[in-house]
Order: C-alpha cells, then structure tokens, then sequence
C-alpha cells in the first residue's frame, strides 16, 4: 500500500516538473512572440522618405499634361493585282478568300500639353500619315485632334484638340541639364496609360543614332518601352526636358538607352509650326568633317574639338565671308564647338538674316568673320560628307595605283569637266590603302595642302615622303569632299 502512495506521489512530482518546465518555456515562447509582434521597423532617413514624396508630387503634377494618342488608318489595295486575275484564280487555292480592298490600322502613342489651348506635342512617327488622330486625356476625355504640322528632320509634329480646364507642361532648359540629374518618363507602352519610369540622364548631345536628320538627343536609362513615343521626359521640378522618341533595343523592348529630343530643339520646331506651318533652318554653305587625333595633329590642334571645312558651296554665307576649304571651326555664336553635329544643329537653329560671328582656324592662327545666315535650300544640307572612311588613317601608299584625271574621266565620275588631281584606279585587296577606305574612284587633289594637278605632283609628293610620315591628303569621292591622314610605310 505505501509503496503504491509513493509510486502515486513520484508520478505527481514528475508530472509537477513537466508541467513546470513546460510553462516555462511556453512563456518564453509567447514572450518571443510578443516580441515579434510588437517588432519596431527601422526608421527610414528622412531625406530617403522626402524624395520618394518628391519622385510621387513630379508624377502627380506631370500626369494631368500626358495623353494617350490612338491614330487610324486607311489602307487600300492597289488595284490591278494578280489578287484579282480570273486566271489566277482558278489555281488559287484561295480564292474564295476576298483580300479587302481597304481596311483600318490602329496605333498607339503618347503625347504632351504643352499650352492651354489644346496644342500637344508628340513624335511624327506616332501621327504620320493619319486619316484619325484620338486624344485621350488623363481624366478619361476623348477627343478628335486636328494635325497642325510636323517635322520629319527631328521627328516632333503638333496636334490640337479643343477642350477645356487643360493642364499644361512647365518648360525646362534642356541646354542645363547635367549627367546623372534624376529624370521621368511618362507614356502610354503597350497601351498602358500613364506609365511612371525613373531614371537618371546617361548622356547629352547624343548624335550619329540614325533616328532623325537633326540629332541632340538625350540619353537616359528611364524605361522606355513601345507607346512612350511623344511622351514627356521630366526633371525633379517636373519640367519638361525632352519629349522621348526611340530607344536602343536588339529585342524590341526596354534595354536601358533610350532617347530624347532636347526641350529646347522642340519649342523651337513648335513654334515655327505652330506660326508658319513649317520650320525654316539656317544654311553656311559648308561640308564638314570630324577632327580625327591625326587631323588634329596635322592641323597643330591640342583637342579633337572643332569641325574641319572639307568644302565650300559657291555662293554661299560662307564663301562670302572668306571661309576656305581646310578652316577649322572653332565656335559658333560665341560657343564652341564640340563636333560636326553640335555646329550643324547650331546652324540650323540659327535665324535667317541673322549676322554670325565664327571663329576659325586657318594656319595655326585665329580669325574671326561674320557670317549672315540664309535659309537652307530643300536640295541642299549642311552634312558630313558621305562615305567618309571610317577610320581615316593607314601606314601607307601601298596598294594604291593613280593615273591622270582627265575631262573623260572627271565626267563619268560626276566631277566638273576641269577638276584636277590623279585619279585611284586600283587598290589592292587586303593593302593598307583598302583598309583605310581608298577607294577606286578617289580623286586625290592635295597632299599637305599643296595642289596636285596631275601624276608629276602626286609623285613628287609622295616620293618625298619618309617612312612613317604623316601626310594630310584631301580626297574628291562623287563631290564629296574630305580629308584623310597617310602614315608613309
């Protein structure tokens, strides 16, 4: 009998100290999980939290002046096709398909409010060719837009709408932007409207992307996607910078480049479209080249900064101001110049009947002339000369055969009867003269800014040359006109 009370008693004690250690931990772990519950997030900087606010405000601010555009158009099919043979139709498995012979596309795009009356801007790719141009705002409204213009050399056209209460965009000065300034992007990609991106400005002054005749673009990584076209790009004042016009993409999508025309290039196609229903551009009269470290040194330059004359039109603002072929452009209007295309955009935005000043180079010396500016002839550019060789320098003459440019040949090249030179007749495959772009055809008319009429000059040229020499030949290609530099080997 005792022994079952002490077996009944030792049970009591183990269950007591089971029940003991059981509660003990229990608390413990309601005491953990209270804790976790009661978990204070780590406080977030305040400068953090007052930039996400900015980043919301920009958007808020920004998305009343963005619009979606929708464009429809009339395609027809040209009558007469074999579509429409009888003979073809009996062999036509086909046939009791009717191809129509009009139907509608659609298109999507975006675009900005730019005043209160109802002028928006957007890319001319969006609007191009459009029977129905759509505007839907941020509030939902709809409205039928009329095409006021468009400018197919930097690819920005205006539409109007006629509405009330509208928003209008601030302008920025795209001329003081900075790499790395924080910039949105507003559109509608793949119909998603009113679409936020953030990013930050990757370059400026981009140009040679091929999207339009006029480049200045800049450059950012805010996700532009297909439908951003014509929509804004905005500073952290919310200004519009930019209207963005294409992206960089091997796969059709968003890969981190996208582009922008510059405010400052837009206002002035808007105005001039919104006045005058065209855009009028200045004109020198010039055909300009890059400066190569070759050119630069054979032309005593301690920079690569300017933009070589290879070129003067007769009768141009530039002949009449005494500008010569081989002048180097140092600025434009009081500001220098970086390349071909900064003074090329720099021209064209230039008033007609203005008077320019221009400072050049010319033998290692400073000039200064002024210029007064006329409009650009519609047959006519300021350009790069084309097919200029990619890499303008090689270690020789070698693999390069000349002969006398007579009238014959000068004609079938497309040159003036009495242009003169020697003539490239053969260039061996694989020589450093095919390397560096020589090509058959090339009319070589100088050789260190001396005149070479005929195989006696070119010879004496060359033969005076020392191995590892570099020689500043001016080549004639079509018209075309440029310079090139030949290390002797």
């Amino acid at each position: 009998m005792k022994n079952k009370i002490w077996i009944i008693v030792l049970f009591l004690l183990v269950g007591i100290l089971i029940g003991g250690v059981s509660f003990y931990f229990l608390e413990k772990m309601t005491g953990m999980q209270k804790g976790y519950g009661s978990f204070t997030t780590p406080s977030v900087p305040r400068q953090i939290i007052d930039t996400s606010k900015a980043f919301s405000e920009i958007a808020g601010s920004i998305s009343p002046s963005v619009v979606n555009i929708s464009t429809t158009k009339v395609m027809r099919r040209e009558s007469g096709s074999s579509l429409e043979d009888p003979f073809f139709d009996l062999l036509n498995p086909f046939r009791n398909f009717k191809m129509p012979k009009k139907w509608k596309e659609q298109s999507l795009g975006s675009g900005v409010i730019v005043s209160t009356d109802g002028y928006i801007i957007t890319n001319n790719h969006v609007v191009e060719q459009a029977d129905e141009i759509r505007v839907t705002l941020f509030d939902k409204r709809s409205f039928k837009a009329k095409f006021i213009g468009a400018d197919t050399k930097t690819d920005i056209a205006i539409v109007k709408i006629e509405a009330d209460n509208l928003k209008a965009a601030q302008w920025g000065d795209s001329d003081k932007l900075q790499v790395g300034e924080f910039v949105l992007a507003i559109g509608n990609p793949y119909g998603l409207s009113h679409t936020v991106t953030m990013g930050i400005i990757s370059a400026v002054g981009r140009a040679n992307v091929g999207i339009a005749d006029y480049e200045d673009f800049i450059q950012t990584d805010a996700a532009i996607n297909p439908g951003n076209s014509g929509g804004p790009l905005v500073n952290i004042r919310g200004e519009l910078i930019g209207v963005n016009t294409a992206i960089f993409s091997r796969s059709g999508g968003y890969q981190g480049i996208g582009f922008a025309v510059p405010s400052n290039m837009t206002r002035l196609v808007m105005n001039q479209l919104v006045d005058k229903g065209k855009v009028t551009r200045g004109w020198l009269g010039v055909t300009i080249q890059e400066l190569t470290p070759e050119l630069s040194q054979k032309f005593g330059l301690k920079s690569e900064k300017g933009a070589l004359v290879g070129d003067i039109a007769k009768g141009s603002p530039a002949e009449k101001s005494g500008i010569k072929r081989g002048d180097i452009i140092l600025e434009y209007n009081g500001k220098k110049i970086s390349d071909v295309g900064n003074l090329r955009n720099m021209v064209a935005q230039s008033k007609v009947g203005s008077e320019i000043p221009i400072t050049i180079l010319r033998g290692g010396k400073e000039y200064s002339v002024n210029v007064v500016i006329v409009e650009l002839p519609k047959d006519m550019a300021e350009a790069t000369p084309g097919n200029t060789p990619e890499d303008p320098t090689f270690e020789g003459l070698s693999g390069l055969t000349a002969m006398e440019l007579s009238r014959e040949i000068a004609r079938q090249l497309g040159l003036h009867k009495d242009e003169k030179g020697v003539v490239v007749f053969r260039v061996e495959a694989g020589s450093p003269a095919e390397e560096a772009g020589i090509r058959k055809g090339d009319v070589i008319q100088e050789i260190d800014r001396k005149r070479i009429e005929g195989l006696n000059d070119y010879n004496k040229a060359v033969s005076g040359m020392k191995p590892g020499d570099a020689a500043l030949l001016f080549v004639n290609r079509g018209g075309k006109k440029f310079y090139v530099t030949i290390k002797s080997s």
